[in-house]
């Protein structure tokens, strides 16, 4: 993921509310979101080179997210995928802060990421550049290559929208998808300098994204309500806007008291 934008317990109806796209290499092989077989109760994508996924949830409600953090500087050659910090969280049973705890020696390993972890009622974060895990409060939040709310145009801009559906009795997971489909660049003045030269930072300013050889490669919507109805909604693209498919689920978290 290389953006997103959640509402976390800010709304009477949904205590859960997320939107992110995904922006990776087009020849990079993937698979759409679907339930792994190999994990049933796991719905998320796949990356086919590396094995793990940048983003899922589990019919219990397991639900982790990542992002690189840009950094192109400190770069490590043959550094493990961090799409397998986000899988291994949602296969295991273990709490946040012991997962954080378990993997927080072998941090240093990984190039720079951002990861959000725990379940739809106990979200945390935390980063490669910032100290220790944080629980999040109710609130809105925007993610892109730089830590949590980092006020980057494209992360601004999209929480201001997702503030405007807050205030809607009803949210659709196409209105979601839809205001992640901005092509918009920011003016140069608004560019952050994260070391990729001016030309390419205009380029990755966009929600969504479009070049040659790189851009949004899916467009995820979750909505999770009260009574813990799941809706998942995603589009996946060849190239640019060139749209593959469109996949929607629809479940009900198994908690005990649903079983």
């Amino acid at each position: 993921m290389c953006l997103i934008v959640f509402a976390y317990k800010s709304h009477p109806k949904y205590k859960f509310i997320f939107a992110a796209n995904r922006d990776e290499f087009y020849d990079r092989p993937t698979e759409q979101a679907d339930y792994w077989k190999d994990h049933p109760e796991l719905l998320a994508g796949k990356d086919l080179q590396a094995g793990g996924t940048w983003m899922g949830i589990t019919r219990q409600g397991r639900f982790a997210a990542v992002t690189n953090f840009r950094d192109l500087k400190n770069i490590k050659e043959n550094a493990p995928s961090r799409g397998k910090l986000t899988l291994n969280f949602l296969i295991d049973n273990i709490s946040a802060e012991k997962y954080y705890e378990k993997i927080k020696p072998t941090l240093q390993d990984f190039n720079g990421f951002n990861l959000i972890l725990g379940s739809v009622d106990d979200l945390y974060y935390f980063s490669t550049h910032t100290e220790g895990l944080k629980k999040l409060e109710p609130g809105i939040y925007g993610l892109s290559n730089a830590v949590l709310n980092t006020p980057w145009r494209k992360v601004v801009q999209s929480k201001e929208k997702l503030s405007m559906l807050l205030k809607q009795d009803e949210i659709h997971p196409e209105e979601l998808l839809d205001m992640l489909s901005n092509t918009r660049l920011a003016k140069d003045d608004e560019l952050p300098d994260t070391g990729i030269g001016l030309d390419r930072e205009r380029v990755l300013s966009a929600v969504f994204i479009q070049s040659p050889d790189y851009g949004t490669r899916a467009s995820t919507a979750v909505l999770v309500d009260n009574d813990n109805n799941v809706r998942f909604a995603e589009k996946t693209f060849f190239d640019c806007r060139e749209v593959f498919s469109n996949k929607n689920y629809i479940f009900k978290l198994e908690t005990e008291k649903n079983k």
